[in-house]
């Protein structure tokens, strides 16, 4: 069956381009070109993924995002302007999954959907039916969600995907690269930083203190380690 995106992009010869190049690829874009007629799609259709523009004509694409958050745990692809690393922080911690920067090539982009569209589908994980136990943090892989002192926490898949690949190593230094690369499988630009956007929120999550994390601790000049022993408890 064929994947069905939600294309939220005001420029019509762009989102033509994105569709014809998906449509190769198996995929079925269907385009809106202003941000209110996408939501309404979004809320009456089912959709696999969002591709959602930060520019658009009525509302802005962080606005979008955020309204989306509230009703949805759909992957989020945002297209951001070229250069523009706070479109991409503000849009990483309004719940988007990943960005990409104009100009882009059809080939990443595709590449980068099919990767959100995977870590968000149930059962493309290498690990099923466990549940990994850190004291009161339980991460349960096969129902993808996570629990703290038996409360549900929202994450985002990519949230998500970043902190069973730290749990799953858990006591290891990982470099920001390597941990990205874990969950993306794709080699990265070393000075992206929005890995350390999503563990921030992570930690808002999951942390008792997030200004003083005993979960996911900074390894000054290294990256980060996910504490094997949690509420003194080591993982289960």
């Amino acid at each position: 069956m064929s994947q069905r995106l939600l294309m939220i992009e005001d420029d019509r010869n762009l989102a033509a381009m994105v569709g014809e190049y998906l449509g190769d690829a198996g995929m079925v874009v269907t385009p809106y070109h202003a941000a209110l007629p996408g939501l309404q799609a979004l809320q009456h259709e089912q959709w696999d993924a969002v591709i959602l523009d930060v520019m658009l004509p009525d509302l802005d694409g962080f606005e979008v995002c955020r309204r989306i958050r509230t009703q949805s745990d759909i992957p989020i692809l945002m297209l951001t302007a070229k250069g523009e690393e706070v479109d991409r922080v503000v849009g990483l911690e309004l719940g988007a999954d990943d960005y990409l920067p104009k100009p882009f090539s059809p080939r990443e982009l595709l590449a980068r959907l099919r990767a959100i569209i995977r870590r968000h589908t149930p059962g493309s994980l290498k690990l099923q039916n466990q549940t990994l136990n850190f004291g009161r943090l339980e991460i349960d892989i096969e129902a993808r969600q996570v629990r703290v002192g038996g409360e549900a926490k929202e994450l985002t898949g990519h949230q998500f995907d970043i902190l069973e690949a730290m749990a799953q190593n858990a006591g290891k230094v990982l470099s920001r690269d390597h941990l990205m690369d874990l969950v993306r499988g794709e080699e990265l630009e070393a000075f992206d930083r929005s890995i350390d956007v999503h563990i921030s929120r992570i930690r808002a999550a999951i942390e008792d203190d997030p200004k003083k994390p005993r979960r996911i601790i900074t390894i000054r000049g290294s990256g980060y380690v996910f504490a094997s022993k949690q509420d003194g408890s080591e993982v289960k």
